[in-house]
């Protein structure tokens, strides 16, 4: 019984076991130790999306402090996607904060491995080809199916949430999440065939 008592705690290995200690412990050691684990990928969705190395790791710590309260509140099963879609969504709420009429299309680019491409915030309005992508983009947008075609639009264009989304179309939200990835994979295919 002795022993029992100053036995030291089991190691933890896979991220489930880290979030349940945390949420059950509220131990911030234990979060810094699985924030450490994907702090790499935090920082490259950051700066992929904010161009700027000392925003990215502002946001880095940022993510942090939120994932405090985020894990508590949430009950998260794949950690890693989880986080990257937190961070992603971060980076793209300090984009709409810095521009007065943020445009956002919903232009596509290769990130070079099997996703279908993430959303680019065109933030230089002096581009040469932005006239024309955005015309390529229209185009585009009008092939799509109307499901698709409208949770896009309200989405990116319009600044819904998903819940919004769902609320205003009548979609189930992981129907509007479907249609969602469905029209970015669409639009990237129709519009590589104008490039």
């Amino acid at each position: 019984m002795f022993l029992k008592r100053f036995r030291r705690p089991k190691k933890l290995t896979t991220d489930l076991e880290y979030v349940a200690a945390y949420r059950a412990t509220g131990d911030l050691a234990v979060l810094g130790e699985l924030y450490e684990r994907h702090m790499e990928l935090v920082y490259a969705v950051c700066y992929n999306y904010l161009r700027d190395e000392d925003e990215a790791k502002d946001a880095v710590m940022h993510l942090f402090e939120q994932l405090v309260s985020d894990l508590l509140r949430h009950d998260v099963q794949q950690f890693q996607p989880w986080l990257h879609s937190v961070a992603r969504n971060y980076c793209l709420m300090q984009l709409r904060k810095k521009q007065a009429h943020p445009m956002v299309a919903l232009l596509t680019y290769d990130t070079g491995d099997d996703t279908d491409g993430l959303p680019l915030l065109i933030d230089e309005p002096d581009n040469l080809n932005l006239e024309e992508d955005l015309s390529c983009l229209e185009a585009c947008l009008q092939t799509l199916p109307t499901e698709q075609q409208t949770c896009l639009t309200l989405f990116y264009l319009e600044q819904k949430s998903y819940a919004d989304v769902a609320l205003i179309t009548g979609y189930d939200p992981k129907q509007v999440k479907s249609y969602l990835q469905n029209g970015r994979r669409n639009l990237k295919l129709c519009m590589s065939k104008y490039q």
